[in-house]
């Protein structure tokens, strides 16, 4: 094993990248940049048929867009490569001839077919389906006959009986196994490909990969490894196996859970900040010390500790994540957050493709209002349909206002003052407001309600002033008007 942290992130590119990935290269990136190590990103590619178009670049661009940079991968090269295993083939093939020239490794014959009646009938007599070990022994002649049939092996890994295996799990302290547990398994497929656990094994030998810190789903593959790594003379990396994420029913996290946004694409596309995901998944199953919540990735990295990885499922928040998101928006660039809250209104409808300098003005002018509230950059269409209503629904309590004996007198001094007024600015319009108060002799609640209610339809709402300007004065003096009949 390596002295130096050497640690992997490796997904297949059969989908997109998912929280639960995403929480995996998150911790073995922070790990390695704490311990002045080596963060790879291995392509692990060998499942063909379910390899989905694009799923290679969409891993990659979306763990940039979190935040993380790598320092061996197939775009960056290294000393190491290939990084994708579909170009390894060779080298995989050196090390299973090797167990199959020292019989710890043997063909099997055996059919889907043949596999299959075997695992219904062991079940049927109450057992874990497991392989038989039919081929295990045979002789060069039967191998011969089955090969003039035309099957084609399949290599499996001759399991050594009754071998405790054990290893000090990062996560979960000391973790034995039986070999008992499992039979004889596969490590290179009829088709030549090798098997995942195989394959593994010796990626993670050669490119000198000192600690694996992977989802506790992949506890049962571990023993697997850790025979191959014997069977090849090999010392086995460090294994931790952190504890799955679950939702707030304190279920596993399914991604047909649509209930949770699960996958990097969907939050870019909704707005959300980067460096707000980066905070979020960082505290999911894992803990610094002390109370704080709100870490940018050069914190996190200082102070990641592995030790302090949680025993104890990782419940998926999405209060905390709306209020991290919120955070991260309220102190962002008023510039940036409209760039990412505009293209939501445009897609809405709501406001044209292309854009005059004026209509860009004004729309960065609506996301800086509505900034503070946004927990994603999506958030402005609902926040701001108000500027685009063609007539105002009221609901029991704005009703109520407007009902109020003083509001015409109010909304006609107003409708008054902003049709004869020459500037219509945000400061104009609190001088304007202040000029009815003296006007009317109403204040407070008296005067700003009934002109909020009146053009917005809301009892509560952002700065009543940048609104009104924002709103234009067309819109504005037919709103008025339009209570003032009514």
């Amino acid at each position: 094993m390596s002295t130096e942290v050497r640690v992997r992130y490796a997904p297949s590119p059969t989908g997109h990248l998912h929280i639960g990935n995403a929480r995996t290269a998150l911790f073995n990136y922070l790990f390695a940049r704490n311990q002045g190590g080596k963060f790879i990103i291995r392509i692990e590619d060998t499942d063909v048929k379910r390899n989905i178009e694009g799923g290679e670049e969409s891993q990659l661009k979306y763990l940039k867009w979190l935040g993380m940079d790598w320092d061996e991968s197939i775009d960056v090269g290294g000393e190491f490569g290939p990084y994708r295993q579909t170009e390894r083939l060779d080298i995989y093939k050196t090390y299973w001839q090797d167990l199959l020239d020292r019989g710890l490794a043997y063909r099997c014959y055996c059919t889907e077919e043949e596999l299959e009646r075997e695992r219904e009938e062991q079940m049927e007599r109450g057992e874990t389906p497991r392989y038989s070990g039919k081929h295990r022994d045979l002789t060069e002649e039967q191998c011969q006959a089955f090969e003039a049939e035309g099957r084609v092996p399949s290599i499996r890994f001759r399991v050594p009986e009754d071998r405790e295996y054990t290893f000090d799990d990062m996560v979960k302290g000391q973790i034995t196994f039986n070999s008992k547990e499992s039979g004889d398994f596969v490590i290179v497929k009829k088709d030549g490909i090798p098997t995942y656990n195989f394959a593994v094994a010796v990626d993670d030998y050669l490119m000198k990969i000192s600690h694996v810190l992977r989802g506790e789903d992949h506890v049962s593959n571990t023993p697997r490894q850790l025979m191959i790594f014997e069977a090849l003379g090999w010392e086995p990396p460090r294994f931790g196996h952190m504890t799955l994420i679950v939702g707030e029913d304190h279920k596993k996290l399914s991604k047909r859970n649509e209930s949770i946004i699960q996958f990097m694409e969907q939050y870019d596309k909704l707005g959300y900040l980067p460096e707000a995901i980066f905070n979020f998944i960082a505290l999911l199953g894992w803990s610094p010390e002390g109370e704080e919540e709100i870490y940018d990735r050069e914190q996190l990295i200082s102070i990641f500790d592995p030790n302090r990885l949680s025993k104890s499922p990782a419940v998926f928040d999405t209060n905390k994540l709306a209020y991290l998101n919120n955070h991260y928006i309220k102190k962002a660039d008023p510039e940036r957050i409209a760039s990412m809250a505009i293209p939501h209104l445009q897609a809405a409808g709501l406001l044209p493709n292309e854009l005059s300098t004026e209509q860009q003005d004004w729309a960065k002018a609506l996301v800086c209002l509505y900034q503070e509230q946004m927990t994603s950059a999506s958030d402005i269409v609902a926040l701001s349909e108000l500027f685009f209503r063609s007539h105002l629904e009221l609901d029991a309590d704005a009703a109520a206002v407007l009902a109020e004996e003083q509001v015409p007198d109010v909304l006609r001094a107003f409708a008054a003052k902003v049709e004869t007024s020459e500037e219509f600015t945000a400061p104009q319009m609190a001088k304007l407001i202040k000029e009815v108060q003296k006007e009317t002799g109403f204040k407070g609640k008296q005067l700003f309600m009934p002109i909020r209610v009146a053009l917005t339809g809301q009892t509560h709402g952002r700065d009543l002033n940048e609104t009104i300007y924002l709103l234009g004065r067309d819109k504005v003096l037919d709103r008025l008007k339009a209570q003032i009949k009514g």
